[in-house]
C-alpha cells in the first residue's frame, strides 16, 4: 500500500513542477483583445514558454483571433483557409517554440489589424534552457547536483516518511 503511494508521489513530484511553471497570459491584461492597444509593448517584457497559454478575451462578435504567418501578419491579411476563433475567451496553448503571430480579422469603418493595430507577435522559447558549454572540471555528479535533483529526492524521501 505504501509503495503505491510512493510511486504516485514520485510521479506527481516529477510532473507537478512542469505544470506549475506554465503561465496563462491574458492578452492585453485587463484591457483584453481590442483595438487601440499596443500589443508589441505589452509582449515586450514577457517571456512565453512552451507549455504556457495565451487567452484572448473580447466581446464577440466585435473581434476575433486568427493565427497567421509572418507575411500575413505584416500585411494584416489572413489566408482564406484560416479559421477565426470567435468565442470571446479563446485559449491557445503554446505547444512549440518559435515565432507566433495573431491578428483580428474584423473590418468595420476601419480594419482592426491594419488600421487599428489589433495584432500580436510573440516568440515562444523552449522550456529547457540551452546547455552551457562544458569544461574539463564538469562531471556527471556536478550536473546532477546543479539541476535541483537533490531537492526533489529530499522531498520524495520526506513525503515517503510521513506516509509510512
Amino acid at each position: 500500500m505504501a509503495s503505491y503511494r510512493f510511486v504516485t508521489l514520485a510521479i506527481v513530484a516529477i510532473v507537478f513542477p512542469a505544470v506549475a511553471m506554465a503561465t496563462e497570459h491574458i492578452v492585453g491584461d485587463e484591457t483584453g483583445w481590442t483595438t487601440g492597444f499596443d500589443y508589441a509593448a505589452w509582449a515586450k517584457d514577457k517571456v512565453f514558454r512552451v507549455g504556457d497559454t495565451l487567452v484572448f478575451r473580447y466581446a464577440p462578435p466585435n473581434h476575433n483571433v486568427i493565427k497567421v504567418n509572418a507575411s500575413e501578419f505584416k500585411d494584416c491579411v489572413a489566408s482564406k483557409l484560416s479559421e477565426p476563433l470567435i468565442s470571446g475567451n479563446d485559449t491557445i496553448p503554446l505547444a512549440t517554440p518559435g515565432k507566433k503571430w495573431y491578428i483580428c480579422g474584423k473590418v468595420g469603418a476601419k480594419r482592426h489589424c491594419a488600421d487599428l493595430g489589433q495584432k500580436l507577435a510573440i516568440n515562444v522559447i523552449s522550456d529547457a534552457p540551452a546547455p552551457s558549454p562544458s569544461t574539463p572540471e564538469d562531471n556527471a555528479a556536478s550536473g546532477i547536483i546543479s539541476t535541483g535533483f537533490p531537492v526533489i529526492v529530499a522531498a520524495l524521501v520526506f513525503m515517503a516518511m510521513i506516509m509510512v
